[in-house]
């Protein structure tokens, strides 16, 4: 089930760098339902589930399994952690956060008064509960990274919150897609890629490697659906948004063409997605080697990079619709 799958892959901890523990939770849900899987010097996830026709397409999808973190940067003589952004994490997000190291060490962020002007994360800290420098050592290290603690919730009866649901619910789209395809005409390399957060570099590696015949990035997009926020042109609930383009890339338009025609074979509403800014692993996949035709497809996303990511799951079994037919079409 979408839904179970996309809880057991929100709860492993995986900020940038540290994906393993989302690698391996992929693993152990696709074993014994692909072809191959391999772990590259980066961390990316590398599965491939062949095709059955003699010309078969190699398509790679890639979905970040990496999340935005706080890193240690260092201890206070009272065991505050001082703390810098992995990723893009704002100040303003942080504020009383519960989170969490990968030993299991769980701590609050706050931020310290200033005087003038406005705070920033050179101004926060994480209290672990330690008493002094040495006990606070004794339970985190330098570089050690703390992310939001996994609070998992149902909004109504579609919607999810959650931290890392940025890309967690596209690495579960992804994971669907792998176990549901049967019998498909082209090989679909998945690719559950690292560092995605601090500038694609696992996309970046992995593309080159796999070399496919066309790239599908899956990531998540903004929203425009919540009071003074119309921009991007986005609501929860109307679909998976097939992406334009935004700050990194602009999508190949026949593979762009290609998921609107899957969509409309498969009976999925679409969006269009224009973003102004922003990046995704599709930039990647399409300036690696000579060019790869490239596109994306999103899943709208309320509050990025918080603590409450909200997703609706209609968005999300439509996606899988479209991608499943997609695969039996180029």
């Amino acid at each position: 089930m979408l839904r179970d799958t996309l809880k057991t892959l929100l709860q492993a901890y995986g900020p940038t760098g540290n994906e393993q523990n989302v690698a391996e939770a992929v693993k152990v849900l696709l074993a014994s339902h692909v072809d191959s899987m391999q772990t590259d010097a980066m961390g990316n996830l590398i599965v491939e589930k062949y095709g059955t026709d003699d010309n078969a397409k190699r398509i790679m999808f890639a979905a970040h399994m990496d999340h935005i973190g706080l890193v240690v940067t260092s201890i206070e003589d009272e065991g505050y952690l001082r703390v810098a952004g992995l990723g893009g994490i704002s100040v303003d997000r942080v504020r009383a956060r519960h989170v969490i190291f990968g030993n299991g060490v769980q701590g609050v962020v706050y931020i310290e008064p200033v005087e003038k002007g406005t705070p920033t994360l050179q101004h926060a800290f994480i209290d672990i509960g330690a008493q002094n420098k040495e006990e606070a050592q004794a339970m985190v290290q330098l570089g050690d990274v703390a992310v939001y603690a996994p609070d998992i919730f149902n909004l109504g009866k579609h919607r999810v919150a959650a931290p890392a649901m940025d890309d967690r619910c596209a690495c579960a789209l992804l994971v669907e897609l792998l176990l549901y395809a049967e019998d498909q005409k082209n090989t679909i390399v998945g690719v559950f890629t690292s560092q995605e957060e601090v500038g694609m570099r696992g996309a970046t590696v992995a593309a080159y490697h796999v070399n496919p015949d066309i790239g599908l990035c899956l990531d998540v997009t903004g929203w425009g659906d919540t009071p003074e926020v119309k921009l991007p042109a986005i609501r929860l609930g109307d679909g998976p948004a097939i992406k334009i383009m935004d700050a990194s890339m602009i999508a190949t338009p026949w593979v762009r063409d290609a998921l609107f025609e899957a969509a409309q074979a498969a009976g999925v509403q679409a969006q269009r997605e224009v973003l102004l800014s922003g990046g995704v692993d599709g930039a990647a996949m399409q300036k690696t080697r000579s060019g790869i035709p490239t596109g994306a497809l999103s899943i709208p996303c309320r509050y990025l990079h918080t603590a409450c990511e909200v997703i609706d799951m209609r968005d999300m079994e439509g996606a899988l619709k479209l991608l499943l037919q997609f695969v039996d079409m180029v």
